[in-house]
């Protein structure tokens, strides 16, 4: 059975998908680059709802469905346009923001980014140094940058502010496909976020802390992924 993994910034596919290789034992694995990323070319801009049309094919006849952060952004985008193409849904840390306005940790993550990309740090070590501090990731920053990391980080500074995204909630609450939700348990603002969605799409909840935003390599989250799709 198929899964489509969408992955969110700076690492593309296979860097970010890395620990849940395990799962192309039981299942088949579909692991794009998302336009911008390498080994494709830079580009100008990168937008949410474009990529969610370029990626919604790869959903063929029927797959699961799992995006991280902004590739979650896109996963619900996908899976609302293409619904009767999904099995499941889960995502994990999606910066759907625009989906708990009003609430002050939500607004303040927002406020420090929005800061941040206005401001275009021209370093990209610098950009992701700030930008690892303020989501909760705290990459490990090379000096020099290796040329596919210094890729990622230049496609994360042209990415269409998440928070503009508007998930239409209510027609994936629609569906009848079986839903996750998943976030890391360090910020309040990503929680949420998290809470709200799972609510009003009527998902599965989970914490799993112990690898900030990068929930994908978060302890136990192989074996929560992998039961899920298997149910």
């Amino acid at each position: 059975m198929r899964v489509v993994l969408v992955h969110g910034s700076v690492g593309n596919g296979p860097i970010a998908w890395a620990p849940v290789q395990r799962l192309v034992e039981h299942f088949e694995l579909v692991v794009p680059n998302r336009g911008g990323y390498p080994p494709g070319p830079l580009l100008d801009r990168i937008d949410f709802a474009k990529q969610a049309a370029e990626l919604a094919p790869l959903l063929a006849d029927g797959a699961h469905l799992v995006g991280h952060s902004y590739g979650g952004v896109i996963a619900l985008l996908m899976a609302a346009r293409r619904p009767e193409a999904i099995y499941s849904l889960t995502v994990s840390e999606p910066p759907a923001f625009a989906l708990a306005r009003g609430n002050p940790e939500v607004a303040r993550l927002v406020s420090r980014l929005a800061e941040l990309f206005e401001g275009r740090a021209p370093d990209p070590a610098e950009f992701l140094r700030r930008f690892g501090e303020i989501v909760g990731s705290a990459p490990a920053v090379i000096d020099p940058l290796p040329a596919d990391l210094e890729q990622g980080i230049r496609a994360l500074m042209v990415e269409r502010p998440p928070w503009e995204a508007e998930i239409p909630v209510d027609a994936i609450a629609g569906t009848p496909f079986r839903k996750l939700v998943i976030s890391g348990g360090h910020s309040p603002a990503f929680d949420a976020v998290c809470d709200v969605l799972a609510e009003r799409i009527g998902a599965e909840r989970a914490v799993l802390p112990g690898a900030g935003h990068r929930v994908p390599r978060a302890p136990g989250y192989l074996e929560l992924l992998q039961g899920f799709l298997s149910r």
